[in-house]
């Protein structure tokens, strides 16, 4: 199977014509399907841990790049989280249910700490394998409707045999989603996903557009049944209200970006410890509280708990500092009364206030 039979396996997959137009998640939503949420469920948060098999992030993606090592040092930042009061969802990919030793890690931490358990599929280790390694299937949006399927229910099937639970949260690796991932998606019986990463553009790798995209919870799927809820992003500085137009210039003038960031003027923060520094987290989510955010959505990546797996935690003062930065974000949010929540929990109060 390849790109070349895409629209033909999208119509045998019943999503031809205006029905691939309904209730996406991979372009902006209409105004009419943001998600509410009861008042008295207050502001809280939610952690997202991209839990996966270790690679360097600088080579080419590979099928045989499946090392899990770095998952022996999950369990104690579970540890950190759980007397911190927060509730990670660890949204795993096959690699790590499909090996044993991981497996049961992730199958321990929920059966000890009911640690909600979800799906994050690399198209490129995710059975079955019918398409080349490429920069533009490592998207898996761009594959064939039937390919996205099959390796979306091998890797749910998979999730269900080795944890003991069918997950319903979903998140894309490298957000690759497409114009049929949320009817995918509500047909497997998925009820949040939190793919969309809310003002990145990967279009340049042939993967979705996100810079249009705001960071409230919206209704997707053909019914209306699925809850995005974007990671949270926004612009700091004093030309934030132009931030969209200025990254958006940035791609095409040379330097722009790193010369806004560093005048201190214009800044795209993300709300993850990776590549973002407590002091622009912490700033960003001063601003989002005074814009009244109710919902926040942050992540991280399962191998940065062991130094030298990511860019991001290196050495051991590294580790330290990702550490250090929850450590900040927990004391800001709790001096504003913004509380964990699990992703069930989101579901049901956004379909209670519908």
């Amino acid at each position: 199977m390849n790109r070349d039979t895409e629209q033909g396996g999208r119509e045998e997959a019943g999503f031809s014509g205006p029905e691939r137009r309904v209730g996406r998640i991979d372009t902006p939503p209409d105004p009419r399907a943001h998600a509410a949420f009861p008042d008295d469920f207050g502001r809280r948060f939610l952690i997202f841990c991209d839990t996966e098999e270790e690679f360097d992030w600088e080579q080419p993606l590979a099928r045989e790049n499946v090392g899990t090592t770095a998952m022996e040092g999950l369990p104690r930042a579970q540890d950190f989280f759980r007397e911190a009061d927060a509730k990670p969802i660890y949204v795993v990919d096959y690699p790590i249910v499909d090996q044993d030793r991981p497996a049961a890690i992730i199958a321990d931490m929920h059966a000890r700490d009911g640690c909600e358990i979800g799906t994050q599929l690399h198209p490129w280790v995710n059975p079955p394998f019918d398409e080349k390694v490429t920069p533009e299937n490592s998207f898996t949006g761009n594959l064939p409707v039937e390919l996205q399927r099959a390796k979306l229910m091998a890797l749910t099937d998979r999730i269900e045999e080795r944890v003991g639970v069918r997950p319903t949260i979903y998140r894309a690796g490298r957000y690759g989603i497409g114009e049929v991932s949320s009817h995918l998606l509500e047909e497997a019986g998925y009820r949040l996903d939190s793919s969309v990463r809310a003002l990145f553009d990967y279009s340049e790798q042939s993967g979705p557009d996100f810079s249009g995209f705001g960071t409230s919870a919206f209704w997707a799927g053909r019914s209306r049944e699925l809850l995005e809820l974007p990671l949270t992003a926004t612009y700091v500085g004093s030309l934030r209200a132009a931030g969209s137009k200025l990254y958006g210039l940035s791609e095409k003038i040379p330097f722009l970006r790193g010369g806004l960031a560093r005048s201190g003027m214009l800044r795209r923060v993300s709300l993850t410890p990776e590549d973002y520094p407590l002091g622009e987290a912490l700033e960003a989510i001063e601003q989002l509280l005074d814009q009244d955010l109710r919902i926040f959505n942050l992540s991280f990546h399962s191998p940065s708990v062991v130094p030298g797996h990511t860019p991001y935690v290196r050495d051991a003062a590294d580790l330290k500092d990702f550490y250090r930065w929850w450590e900040g974000v927990f004391d800001l949010f709790a001096r504003h009364g913004v509380t964990a929540t699990t992703g069930a929990e989101l579901v049901d109060a956004a379909r209670a206030a519908r």
